[in-house]
Order: structure tokens, then sequence, then C-alpha cells
């Protein structure tokens, strides 16, 4: 191991430490699947399936099959609400290896709107593992998929959760794996 003042080496692996680098999520720890859950389109009627695991890698596996019978059509997994305090400017980073679709990024908030998030759309590359990162303003509100005009501005304090949503209206499998999600300050980038 190497510690350098702001950085520090693991393994090859470097992480930078303090303020502007701030881990949300991981899958290293055995209470990690318990943190997390998924929401499919059988709340409306539809029959998407998803499913998550954690893999034996201590990453988070996010499978299953897309329908758009029944008016159905989106899989979601999502971590359960928790404070994960982020700041004005941050940028939310994920490492994630997907299947080649688009998904949608979501950020949850505190508010009592149903069916509400705010979203980011990722683009994937098939078996491939990705650094993503959307900065908190380039989310934009939505309800029911739909984007909300003239909603207020997302309130960084109010975020509670992240989560993952494909709804691309191409029916048939699916996979999507996360390595961890963070959050990066203005200093990070």
């Amino acid at each position: 191991m190497i510690n350098f003042p702001g950085w520090l080496a693991l393994a090859g692996v470097v992480l930078v430490t303090g303020e502007s680098l701030r881990l949300l999520f991981d899958f290293r720890q055995p209470e990690s699947a318990g943190q997390w859950q998924t929401v499919n389109d059988g709340v409306m009627g539809g029959v998407s399936s998803g499913v998550f695991r954690i893999t034996p890698a201590n990453t988070l596996e996010f499978t299953g099959v897309l329908s758009l019978a029944n008016n159905g059509g989106f899989a979601s997994v999502r971590s359960r609400p928790r404070g994960l305090g982020l700041k004005a400017g941050d940028c939310i980073v994920a490492r994630i290896r997907g299947d080649g679709r688009e998904y949608s990024l979501n950020i949850y908030t505190s508010r009592p709107l149903r069916a509400f998030s705010h979203r980011a759309f990722v683009a994937t590359k098939k078996a491939e593992w990705l650094e993503v990162r959307v900065p908190l303003e380039k989310f934009v509100a939505t309800s029911f998929g739909q984007v909300v005009p003239n909603a207020r501005p997302l309130d960084p304090a109010e975020v509670n959760g992240l989560g993952f949503l494909l709804g691309d209206k191409k029916p048939g499998p699916f996979q999507l794996e996360i390595d961890w999600l963070r959050a990066e300050g203005q200093s990070g980038r």
C-alpha cells in the first residue's frame, strides 16, 4: 500500500481520498443486497421481469426480460431511501458493464410525489466496463417516464436514492452490472 497526501494506491488501484470523491455504494459488504430493491412494470400491470444479485466478484448484477405486453415496458433496480450527502456541483459517477442498451440513471428524492425521479441516460457497450459521469445539473425531472415541465430545480440535500431503469421499448433480455457508485465534487473533476 502506498499512501500519499490526497490519494491511496492499493493493489494497482488508485483511489482519490478526501472531500472531492465520496463512495455512495459498493457491493463488498454482506448487507449490500439489503440496500437495494427492484421495481418493475408489474406495479402497473406489465409483465417485465427484473431481478438483482450480488455476484461473487462483489458487483450488483441486474438482469431480466423487458416486455411491452399489458402496456408495460420498464424494469428498474434502486437503492432503498437513505441520505446520500450530495452537494451542489457534484457528479454521480458509476462503473458499469452492460449489454449495449441505453439505461437511465435515476435520482430519487424525499419529495412525496408518485413515480417521480430525475433521470439522465447512459449508454453501455456490450460486455465492456465503462465509467459514466453525470453532473447533478444534467438530470431531468420526470414522472411516469415523462419530462415534468417547470419542475423546481433538484436540491442535492433531498436526494435519498439512486438507481438504474431500462425502458427503451425494445423487448428482450437485458443485463447490467454495477461495480460502484460515487459522488465526485468539483475539485475531483
